[in-house]
């Protein structure tokens, strides 16, 4: 991604239930799946009886480091790595979220954004619940306290008032359940490693562990892993779902299967669908923005026949850019993660590909480093359309003003990023590169079609921008 500071996923989560030593392996599932989220981590661990949690701030390995995790004895357990799409960046909003009660506990952890969260969290402060946070997946907890029956009960009952994304596990102290909402936003599949069964995010998470994958969890559906296997309940489901495709594009990890399909090759078939629809005359080479953009240059590369060339070097040793929270720390990023090779570029007409452009100003930054480094031409080639509308289901571009593509044509964007040329894949191109048919897809953040109704408080600080009124006392 060029220029990705705002651009930040929903978060990754790792259960499994009936295994030996679940907090080891929880901690290499989740370091797999750090990728979907730098702020914070954690785990909780069950053996029926008690229980064992532990979160922070950072990274999996800033958390769990001096092995914090060694006394945590248990068959089952989750865990969580966590940007914020709604709610702060702090400590209390950290998951997995506990609950605890006289006569029940259990533990949540979540993927997605719930679009109806401020109509339902003053709904619930109006019966009196009391709120310690502001995610949505507390107010999952205490939607799941304010009904009767079973847990499976509830969360039918909980499911049917919700209203966006969500893939999430609960921790019981009978076992492990995991769901995914109606339309199938973001992932969730699951594996087995011997007798335990785990549900995760990405595939990957999988490898890592060498474990099996099975399958995905399906839109609306609800599985249980407990002492009698594995089992589902189908819930509501839509005709056509509504996967977001920009885990196709950019979020998912390259190695991982998501949807049921691999995301390597997709990414690959996005850039030469952009080689077929943007060619560049006269170019030397085909520079990849890494790392985001590797796996769609070497498809442009392919559909061109230019050569592929690692023009810029990454280092390693910085994190995504998107998830640092402020202006100055992402630009400071920007120019330690990424440096251009000047044998490489020196005199050349040079094709560079990655996948978006978020807001433009980092792209600028890209660019300028580019000609420093003696590129002659440099032009932009962009393996999807123009990020045009926020989205609400689980990616922290939230509003418009943030969207350089919302106000300005591709010649005003490409006059802004000091390119020679920049030019985007076509919808009908992203879609034909697509391994389902469109109509299976989200892609609301290019068309501005949502696939659920948004109302102006669906925001990510819709929780904490409360009026003082509401703060005082009666």
């Amino acid at each position: 991604m060029i220029d990705s500071p705002s651009k930040k996923e929903a978060c990754g989560i790792f259960a499994i239930y009936g295994a030996e030593d679940p907090a080891h392996l929880i901690y290499l599932g989740l370091y797999a799946l750090q990728h979907r989220g730098q702020e914070s981590a954690g785990i909780v661990i069950s053996d029926g009886t008690e229980v064992r949690a532990h979160k922070g701030m950072g990274l999996i390995s800033d958390v769990f480091k001096d092995g914090a995790f060694q006394g945590f004895k248990g068959t089952m357990g989750i865990g969580h790595v966590r940007y914020s799409t709604t709610g702060s960046s702090m400590l209390r909003n950290a998951q997995p979220f506990l609950v605890e009660q006289i006569d029940r506990i259990f533990a949540l952890g979540h993927n997605g954004n719930i679009v109806n969260i401020a109509n339902l969290r003053r709904h619930l402060e109006s019966r009196g619940a009391i709120f310690q946070t502001s995610t949505d997946s507390e107010l999952i907890a205490h939607l799941v306290l304010h009904k009767k029956g079973s847990l499976e009960e509830r969360l039918i009952k909980v499911f049917e008032e919700l209203r966006g994304a969500w893939s999430i596990v609960f921790l019981t102290p009978g076992g492990i359940l995991a769901a995914r909402d109606p339309y199938g936003f973001r992932p969730l599949c699951i594996g087995r490693k011997g007798d335990a069964i785990i549900f995760t995010s990405e595939t990957c998470a999988l490898d890592i562990i060498e474990a099996e994958y099975v399958r995905d969890v399906e839109p609306g559906e609800i599985v249980i892993a407990d002492h009698n296997g594995l089992r589902s309940i189908q819930g509501s489901r839509k005709t056509n779902s509504a996967m977001c495709i920009f885990e196709y594009i950019y979020f998912a990890r390259p190695d991982s299967m998501i949807f049921g399909h691999g995301v390597y090759n997709v990414r690959k078939q996005l850039g030469f669908q952009a080689a077929i629809e943007n060619p560049v005359d006269g170019a030397d080479l085909v520079v990849p923005m890494p790392a985001s953009g590797n796996y769609a240059a070497l498809g442009y590369s392919q559909g061109s026949g230019l050569p592929f060339e690692y023009g810029v070097i990454r280092n390693h040793y910085v994190g995504r850019t998107f998830i640092q929270p402020s202006a100055s720390v992402r630009n400071l990023g920007v120019r330690l993660k990424l440096n251009p090779v000047r044998e490489i570029l020196e005199g050349k007409k040079v094709v560079v590909v990655d996948d978006s452009i978020v807001r433009g100003t980092t792209s600028k930054l890209r660019t300028r480093a580019l000609r420093e480094a003696g590129a002659r031409e440099i032009h932009m080639r962009i393996s999807c359309p123009p990020i045009r509308f926020p989205c609400y289901y689980g990616i922290d571009f939230s509003s418009k003003g943030e969207l350089i593509a919302c106000n300005n044509s591709v010649q005003d964007i490409c006059d802004f990023i000091e390119a020679d040329s920049l030019a985007y894949l076509s919808l009908q191109g992203m879609f034909k590169a697509m391994p389902l048919p469109a109509k299976h897809f989200c892609a609301a953040c290019f068309t501005g079609k949502y696939p659920i109704k948004i109302t102006d408080d669906s925001t990510k600080s819709c929780l904490e921008c409360r009026p003082l009124d509401a703060l005082q006392w009666p």
